[in-house]
């Protein structure tokens, strides 16, 4: 990218208390560190600060190496407890997509992806099933298929373990489960925590099990929506990273809601992805806040 347009972006977390902004901002001009994008919120529920800044890395006079180390000394003398990091812009984030046999997620990364909309290094695409490899490897991507055997513990916990292994290989900044009808072990949650992000319908009221568009069908609902979220041990309870509706009415079909929930889906999972991989999402505890 040109050389102004390469930021470094620094998020802190920590406990709040009088004197913060000021202490980055004079540790930021000291640096001759050039902001362009600030962001802060206090939790007042958990007295909880956070921020958000991106600074112009040809301001600096150093790498962003030497920034994280500078960094580190700040973020101890503002507490202990801080929760921070230093990211580079120039440096293309790693993505694996994990699949099953729905597709409309994937396309759609793809397609952001390939027109340079979405301008990340998609490592690998990983499915228990092989629908999706012919799309993927259009695009130049590797698949690796892993099947799961029903039924079988111990093959799906074989399953899971060559998972892990594909998808450690690439280090990814994030990991997308787009539409992966498996549910994630609690140990693979804890090692993924903060970088491995779901995609599922979200109704008001929710339907539970399996075909929500026919049960939401039946009752008549007037919203239908779509929830992205971190993956936690406690399935679908992951903090919310973004969230839409679309209105559906009394004339659509079953296979208007689905087309309607695959389209919300879609642009739901591409926001929080972009957000995550922008560095835009701060964690604390089941909570997010989104700069």
């Amino acid at each position: 990218m040109p050389s102004n347009e390469r930021r470094y972006v620094i998020r802190l977390g920590c406990p709040d208390r009088t004197g913060i902004v000021a202490r980055i901002a004079g540790f930021l001009a000291d640096a001759g560190g050039w902001i362009v994008e600030a962001a802060y919120h206090t939790d007042p529920e958990t007295n909880w600060f956070f921020t958000r800044q991106e600074v112009r890395a040809d301001s600096i006079a150093f790498g962003v190496d030497e920034l994280r180390e500078r960094f580190a000394a700040v973020a101890r003398e503002l507490s202990p407890a801080a929760d921070w990091s230093v990211v580079d812009t120039g440096v293309r984030r790693r993505v694996v997509i994990l699949v099953s046999k729905e597709g409309h997620c994937l396309y759609d990364l793809l397609g952001r992806v390939h027109s340079g909309e979405l301008d990340v290094d998609v490592r690998a695409v990983v499915g228990n099933h092989t629908d999706l490899a012919p799309i993927t490897r259009a695009h130049g991507i590797p698949y690796h298929h892993v099947p799961f055997p029903a039924a079988d513990p111990e093959g799906k916990a074989a399953a899971f373990a060559q998972l892990r292994q594909l998808v450690d290989a690439s280090t990814p900044d994030a990991i997308v489960l787009a539409r992966f009808m498996q549910v994630v072990p609690p140990q693979l949650c804890a090692d993924w925590a903060g970088r491995a992000l779901n995609i599922h319908h979200s109704f008001l009221p929710s339907f539970v099990g399996a075909r929500p568009y026919h049960q939401a069908h039946k009752r008549g609902v007037k919203l239908i929506g779509a929830t992205c979220h971190y993956v936690t041990a406690e399935l679908d309870q992951g903090p919310i990273v973004e969230q839409n509706v679309i209105r559906v009415g009394h004339g659509d079909s079953v296979a208007d809601m689905v087309r309607k929930g695959r389209d919300i889906e879609k642009v739901v999972l591409a926001r929080g992805l972009r957000a995550h991989l922008e560095g835009r999402i701060l964690l604390h505890g089941n909570k997010t806040v989104v700069f």
